[in-house]
């Protein structure tokens, strides 16, 4: 379960959005932020976060496209399709305008919603993701620099594979959402059995793993994709995050690429802010979304 800021449990629905459906959680009131999860992770992955905004904010935290407890299509697995779907969603209840905050993919797809729907988005914050196309794919390659770092993406070239990882995985979904989990963090006891229970239940019913994959096997689109937004800045204020044992400061490097007005904060952590360092994170958070909302 997921609580508010009072104890009580966040609600949840569906909602059927540009041809598909999503799964959601909601809690709060005040003006508007959704919170867009990564992989391999759902919507759970903001349970200590979901607290710290609710006396001020309407949270929406969607399960994505294939994930979660979002139904699974065939396609759609694009950053500028998934981010539609939330696009839908949020209008769907009835939020005019909102900030976005997102983390690994989901920051990519947060990205991609500031871009597209440009009078919707108030305020972005942009946490431990690479841009395709924008060097993520640098990051692949078999070199010492990135061994060392511990930024070899050796999983992404696997991914994209088709069938091999399929076949390879089923049946060990447990073990490499575990190792991938622990594995990014600085923090590896912070990825409680709760959590990893929830990520394993989600990432093993039927299209699970189907669903993950597809999202990096669209990557070179989103490549693409990100090149064309990238054309014309955005204009609204970004918080660039970082985790030092992981992407770091190469958040908000790349975030001025992107973006006219972006500020960045490093916390001692690996990937997984929201869950590592969640009483930090919420003390750079608040003041931010203050200032914007």
């Amino acid at each position: 379960m997921m609580y508010d800021h009072d104890g009580k449990p966040v609600r949840t629905g569906r909602a059927a959005v540009n041809g598909t459906s999503l799964h959601y959680r909601t809690a709060g009131s005040g003006p508007a932020v959704v919170l867009l999860h990564g992989v391999p992770k759902t919507s759970y992955h903001w349970r200590h976060i979901v607290p710290k905004l609710t006396r001020h904010y309407t949270v929406v935290a969607p399960d994505l496209r294939g994930l979660g407890d979002s139904a699974r299509p065939a396609d759609g697995y694009d950053c500028a399709t998934m981010s539609d779907d939330i696009a839908e969603l949020m209008a769907r209840l009835g939020h005019e305008t909102y900030a976005v905050i997102g983390e690994d993919w989901g920051a990519v797809i947060g990205y991609q919603l500031a871009a597209r729907h440009r009078d919707h988005v108030r305020a972005l914050v942009f946490a431990e993701a690479l841009f395709p196309g924008f060097g993520f794919e640098d990051h692949t390659a078999l070199t010492p620099e990135n061994v060392s770092s511990g930024m070899h993406l050796w999983h992404l070239g696997f991914y994209f594979q088709p069938d091999v990882p399929e076949m390879l995985i089923a049946g060990h979904e447990r073990e490499l959402i575990t190792y991938m989990i622990k594995f990014e963090r600085s923090h590896p006891d912070s990825a409680t059995p709760d959590a990893i229970e929830e990520y394993v239940r989600c990432y093993s019913m039927p299209g699970g793993i189907r669903a993950m994959l597809a999202i990096y096997r669209a990557m070179l689109r989103d490549a693409e994709l990100n090149r064309q937004a990238a054309e014309k800045k955005l204009d609204i204020p970004v918080l660039a995050l970082g985790g030092s044992a992981f992407i770091g400061d190469r958040n908000e490097s790349q975030m001025r690429i992107m973006a006219q007005d972006v500020t960045g904060h490093v916390f001692d952590a690996g990937h997984d802010l929201a869950e590592e360092v969640p009483e930090e994170m919420a003390e750079v958070l608040l003041p931010f979304l203050a200032g914007h909302l």
